[in-house]
């Protein structure tokens, strides 16, 4: 069970580095990847009786979400 914390992070370290070496269309992956990672950490944390399928699937609707726009 602990090898898929390694390929997680393997593959979160390989998209930021091809982010940080200014690789066109990554820097959106790396950035839809650590929103997912943001939201799926917080519905784990909210201490309702989500299960992981649903926290990942909310977590896939939330990072894909354009925030509403603000208004005057």
């Amino acid at each position: 069970m602990k090898r898929k914390p390694y390929i997680i992070g393997i593959l979160a370290a390989g998209l930021a580095l091809t982010a940080a070496l200014g690789i066109p269309g990554y820097s959106r992956i790396v950035s839809s990847a650590q929103s997912f990672q943001h939201y799926f950490r917080a519905l784990e944390t909210t201490g309702g009786s989500l299960g992981p399928v649903e926290r990942f699937a909310y977590s896939l609707v939330l990072a894909n979400s354009q925030p509403a726009p603000r208004e005057k």
